[in-house]
């Protein structure tokens, strides 16, 4: 996947998240959204206010995953891997993820997580998605992504994706990731390491969607870690 990830790996070392800038045409868009529609593709379906998770639905795929959805989660799992594993060797930690998706995927089933964790989420005027981190069971890839699959301004607004990280002795902060149509955000799924006067510390992220005002938003989420 051609991505410029010196820049990608320094905005995540920075900040805990960084823009892909466009990865999905809009045909390609179109046609991931109107998989929503369909129940082959899926495992479960969530309605968020049944939850408490805030408004609007999201649908799990099964497995295999549609093929666009499996080239994503492939070809980039390999340098968030290096990405990752030098998270983990700044934050003092032994653990090491493997350094292609398989071998994550076979670490997560030998563990009781088999089920597929990408999804496709739809939100409406008044919908909106609370801050949270998708973690799924012991083991947790550190980061994921999410891709914008209708383009703001034109078929909805409002529904920012946030992003709040809590700072050590610090209030939180709260930061709103601007997407234009097939781009994607990846972002740290729970923690992020981050330098301090007294060296590296953790932060802690959770991630969310503002309410949408009018239209229909609906995004691509790739998790690399299975669920229990």
């Amino acid at each position: 996947m051609s991505l410029d990830w010196t820049r990608i790996a320094a905005e995540l070392d920075a900040r805990g998240w960084a823009t892909t800038g466009p990865v999905l045409t809009p045909e390609t868009c179109g046609r991931l959204a109107g998989l929503y529609a369909e129940e082959t593709p899926f495992r479960s379906r969530v309605v968020m206010a049944r939850h408490g998770f805030g408004r609007g639905e999201y649908r799990y795929f099964a497995y295999p995953l549609p093929e666009t959805v499996q080239k994503l989660r492939t070809g980039l799992y390999p340098p968030l891997a290096r990405i990752a594993n030098g998270w983990m060797q700044r934050l003092g930690e032994e653990r090491r993820f493997p350094e292609d998706l398989q071998a994550m995927l076979d670490r997560c089933h030998a563990a009781g997580q088999t089920r597929p964790t990408p999804l496709l989420l739809t939100y409406g005027a008044g919908d909106y998605n609370c801050l949270h981190q998708d973690l799924y069971g012991e083991h947790v890839f550190p980061l994921q992504a999410a891709f914008l699959l209708d383009q703001p301004g034109r078929d909805f607004e409002g529904g920012e994706f946030v992003l709040v990280e809590q700072r050590p002795r610090q209030q939180s902060a709260a930061q709103v990731v601007p997407l234009a149509q097939g781009e994607g955000v990846i972002f740290a799924v729970r923690e992020r390491p981050a330098e301090g006067s007294r060296g590296v510390h953790r932060r802690i992220l959770r991630h969310g969607v503002s309410e949408v005002r009018s239209g229909r938003r609906r995004t691509l989420g790739v998790i690399f870690h299975d669920a229990t």
